[in-house]
């Protein structure tokens, strides 16, 4: 059997111009956040803590916690909202569909009985609320012709509930049952976000107008707004006030984060202005905050995450991110103290991962060129993207130097760099088998079948190449000619990964009709084979340190563990390692395998054998 040792977790989903929702949960310091169809929960001060609920059908929006912790709601962009215990099974509780479209807020009333939600709709139904264990509205909701972005209940009696959209107005809802006060229309852009104090007493706006208006929380009637010295010069996306109600926390498009104090007569005056480190791009622009008990949470439109301490402003934010895209390879540096990981995903991002720490820091390249084929060793990064280009990038740390690129006639789907000599490296496109020494090509070789995948033996000496037509045609290398040695046929479907054991008397190929074979190198026999336990194509395959065990990735969710020297039969199956299939694999020891997949998470996991 397998256990699950470490998580760690992708980015909030972000979108240009829009503020991303952050729940938290003060008593278990946790927070949650949405991406692709999964809701993760992860803790602030474990941040390997961290697991994913994956049961939506469409890209979720929002999630909050209940007052009482123990359950979550969430919400998708079919209108859905699903409510599911937070611990044990996490059984669904209740699911409804209160509006037409996509859900862009929702918030439990403080008696954890009423949930509203915000969002798109057909015709008037822009906000619903309902008692959340029938589904019965409690309420009409008019008064919004447009899109309904944010949403709030007053946290103490007399309930009310405020309301705040694309149609530049700020809605007051009486109640229960709701009804229509009156509207706010005091601000001339979007209204992004829409806050009660935790206390009740105020509610505060924030807007693409660049302004911040606090209003009384009984009446509705505007009281205040933030001060113009020190103000936000873009569109202020998210808000959050403090747990005694007396600062709130603002994140804008012009890369700031800012606390501010409320002061008795209700005005804001700048209290502090947080640097949150980055490279000064767009994707520095921060789109969401949370003020739980003494953190001070920001989010950027990359996905990274800052999290400064409230009640000592001189300590330095910790930092930690993940991806936002498809991972789709995973390498393991054997030699490296501590035992670091890299993830490529097809956006062009490089993540270094540690174990036992997580977040390991970016890779930043100089020409941030989308990635379908990597390869590294420790001093040198090897991608190649959608063009017919192979780029070389010396590494140094974190830093990464000049890319020399070589272009190779063709688009690659495979590099292979051999290990004990990494300047030599095997390149295969559709219809070449190309090989490089440093950034020249020394040889290209064309062939008149279509090449699905390859790997080179550690010396160099010899290749494998996989077809379309499922054969593998195995190469003996010599300086700069490639010679056809054999012709190995067992495979019923196009070869999608090769690779040798580390010992080098094997290697295990696998195929798109969801089957695995590993051969002996020296006989070239079959020495496992029935490996015909995946539902859908292999993605991926990794070998353990010692040989002994191979692990093959899905598409079907899956990874699978076979031991060589016992029947296929006899495997460790991984179920529901990620969500939308596993496109990436490496052990770190002969007991830890590593995970990647198109959930954007990374996972490690503990093999018990049997």
């Amino acid at each position: 059997m397998a256990q699950l040792a470490e998580t760690y977790a992708c980015s909030p989903a972000t979108e240009r111009g829009r503020g991303i929702l952050l729940a938290g949960d003060p008593k278990t310091d946790s927070i949650a956040y949405c991406t692709g169809r999964s809701v993760i929960i992860r803790r602030l001060d474990a941040p390997l803590d961290a697991w994913a609920y994956p049961d939506h059908a469409y890209p979720t929006t929002v999630a909050r916690f209940s007052p009482n912790g123990e359950w979550v709601a969430s919400a998708d962009a079919s209108g859905c909202v699903r409510v599911w215990g937070r611990y044990g099974d996490r059984a669904l509780k209740a699911e409804f569909r209160p509006l037409s479209g996509r859900v862009d807020d929702l918030r439990w009333s403080p008696d954890g009985l009423r949930i509203v939600v915000s969002g798109d709709g057909k015709g008037k139904s822009f906000v619903r609320a309902f008692v959340w264990d029938s589904g019965s509205t409690v309420g009409e909701f008019d008064g919004h012709s447009k899109r309904v972005l944010s949403c709030d209940f007053k946290p103490t009696r007399p309930f009310r509930i405020v309301t705040c959209g694309e149609d530049f107005l700020a809605n007051f809802y009486e109640g229960p049952p709701f009804k229509f006060k009156h509207s706010i229309r005091d601000h001339s852009n979007f209204v992004n976000c829409i806050r009660y104090a935790p206390d009740g007493s105020k509610f505060i706006t924030v807007s693409s107008d660049k302004k911040g208006l606090i209003y009384d929380g009984k009446t509705g009637e505007k009281i205040g707004e933030l001060s113009t010295e020190g103000c936000h010069t873009g569109s202020i996306y998210a808000v959050s006030w403090s747990p005694d109600s007396k600062q709130v926390l603002t994140v804008s498009a012009d890369k700031t984060a800012k606390v501010w104090d409320i002061m008795e007569d209700a005005s804001g005056k700048l209290n502090r202005t947080l640097a949150c480190p980055g490279t000064g791009g767009v994707d520095d622009m921060l789109v969401g905050c949370l003020w739980q008990n003494d953190h001070l949470v920001t989010v950027s439109l990359g996905g990274t995450f800052n999290v400064f301490s409230a009640s000592n402003p001189e300590q330095e934010p910790v930092t930690f991110a993940g991806h936002l895209k498809t991972i789709s390879s995973l390498v393991f540096f054997p030699q490296s103290s501590p035992r670091t990981i890299l993830s490529t995903s097809y956006d062009g991002v490089i993540m270094r991962w540690v174990q036992g720490v997580g977040f390991g820091g970016r890779l930043v390249r100089k020409n941030n060129t989308q990635i379908k084929c990597f390869a590294a060793v420790e001093a040198e990064l090897v991608t190649s993207g959608y063009d017919n280009k192979i780029f070389r990038i010396p590494l140094n740390g974190n830093q990464c130097g000049d890319a020399e690129s070589i272009d190779v006639g063709g688009q690659p789907n495979a590099l292979n760099l051999a290990i004990q000599k990494p300047e030599f490296a095997l390149v295969t496109t559709d219809s070449g088998i190309v090989l490089l020494h440093n950034s020249k090509v020394i040889s290209t070789t064309n062939v008149n079948y279509t090449i699905t995948s390859s790997s080179v033996s550690p010396d160099g000496t010899e290749a494998v190449v996989g077809a379309q037509d499922g054969k593998l045609r195995i190469y003996s290398i010599s300086g700069d000619t490639l010679t056809e040695e054999a012709v190995l046929e067992k495979h019923r479907g196009a070869i999608t990964s090769i690779h040798y054991s580390p010992d080098v008397s094997m290697f295990a190929s696998a195929d798109a009709n969801r089957e695995a074979v590993v051969w002996d190198r020296a006989s070239r026999e079959v020495k496992l084979k029935n490996m015909l336990y995946h539902t859908a194509r292999i993605n991926c395959l990794a070998w353990s340190p010692d040989s002994r065990l191979v692990a093959t990735g899905s598409l079907d969710t899956c990874a699978i563990v076979y031991e060589i020297d016992k029947p296929a039969a006899s495997r460790i199956t991984v179920k529901g390692a990620h969500l939308g299939g596993v496109h990436g694999l490496t052990f770190l020891e002969n007991d830890t395998l590593v995970t990647a997949g198109e959930d954007a998470c990374i996972r490690v996991w503990k093999v018990v054998q049997q």
